[in-house]
């Protein structure tokens, strides 16, 4: 791991440009296809980019090696200026140590994915190179009637424009869509509910940092694995924190954040931006009002927590940047500034 530095930078790219479309965890194009076809024809459309797919972007139960093998192609094809993952899943922790990181520094690429990618976003931040948390071609391309607005104004800023864009909250959220095997799932969003504002914590200030963060569930994975970046390169970032349709109750997440907190993290970083979680699934889907409930534990256990070991951090709960539909994609380890006093959030795509 080296030593936090400037990030090392990714040219935006034009129409044209060629765009690895990859599985480096579940592969989710190979067990709902007319998803990702969708999704494929979208994101050319959208962005007049050329979506390039790889040996282990369809195949299912591909082995670590194999999906890494495919990540170091991309890294080092230089017709190829962008990597977008096709969705999560939860053993990518087994593809890191294949990876080669000459061939990414050699010739940096925007990366995009959340959730299980955070095992890839942290290693490209490890060896300082940026990226963006958020981007799923099978949730937000392929499926519905369409790309929700957040998600392609984010999408485009992150792999073409860049500036800077305020994030905003979209008044409509749905846990999860349509069963993919459905043909509806193709023309219907799922089941969608008004949101809640979101709520702030902390001193009413203005901050700007770095991003670090990602799935808590993960962040847990990767401090096992002895992957966490160094203290002092966390200190003054801003970290970003979700949680998966795993659905953890508010006392795993307390307890989470609360060893963030004994690790030094959190007294050293200077806001926190905490998702909107998912509190239903395909499995389980309570009633709205437990379903609130369940957001408010999390975000009072989360804001409890920060509090305790910071309190001159400032918080924000609720934003629509993970695991929820529509997403914001914000940038990992560029910078986002939160006005605690105007309570606002804005991000920088270059």
């Amino acid at each position: 791991m080296e030593k936090w530095g400037s990030v090392l930078p990714a040219p935006k790219l034009r129409e044209g440009d060629r765009v690895a479309i990859l599985s480096p965890s579940f592969a989710a194009p190979g067990f709902a296809p007319a998803v990702h076809e969708q999704a494929m024809k979208r994101f050319a459309d959208v962005t007049g980019l050329v979506p390039v797919e790889f040996p282990t972007t369809r195949q299912l139960g591909a082995s670590a090696e194999e999906r890494a093998d495919d990540l170091n192609a991309a890294f080092a094809d230089p017709t190829i200026r962008a990597v977008l993952a096709t969705i999560g899943g939860d053993d990518q922790i087994t593809v890191i140590p294949h990876l080669d990181a000459g061939l990414a520094r050699a010739d940096p690429k925007i990366f995009l994915g959340y959730s299980d990618n955070t095992n890839l976003l942290n290693w490209l931040w490890s060896h300082g190179m940026g990226g963006y948390y958020g981007g799923s071609t099978q949730v937000h391309l392929g499926p519905g009637p369409g790309i929700d607005d957040i998600h392609l104004a984010s999408l485009r800023a992150a792999l073409m424009t860049g500036g800077e864009l305020t994030i905003t909250d979209p008044g409509e959220s749905e846990d999860f869509g349509r069963d993919w095997h459905d043909p509806q799932a193709l023309v219907e969003y799922g089941e969608r509910e008004p949101t809640e504002p979101w709520t702030w914590a902390g001193p009413e200030r203005v901050v700007s940092g770095r991003t670090w963060g990602g799935c808590l569930e993960v962040i847990d994975q990767l401090a096992l694995a002895d992957r966490l970046p160094r203290l002092e390169d966390l200190r003054g970032c801003i970290l970003l924190l979700e949680t998966s349709e795993l659905i953890p109750p508010a006392d795993w997440v307390k307890r989470w954040v609360r060893s963030l907190g004994e690790r030094g993290v959190l007294e050293i970083v200077h806001g926190v931006v905490v998702a909107r979680p998912p509190t239903s699934n395909f499995e389980h889907r309570p009633e709205p009002g437990e379903r609130s409930r369940l957001r408010d534990a999390q975000r009072d256990a989360v804001i409890e927590e920060v509090a305790r070991y910071s309190p001159e951090a400032v918080v924000c709960v609720g934003v629509p940047f993970g695991h929820t539909r529509p997403q914001w994609i914000l940038p990992y380890g560029g910078s986002i500034t939160m006005n605690g006093t105007a309570r606002t959030i804005s991000a920088l795509y270059n």
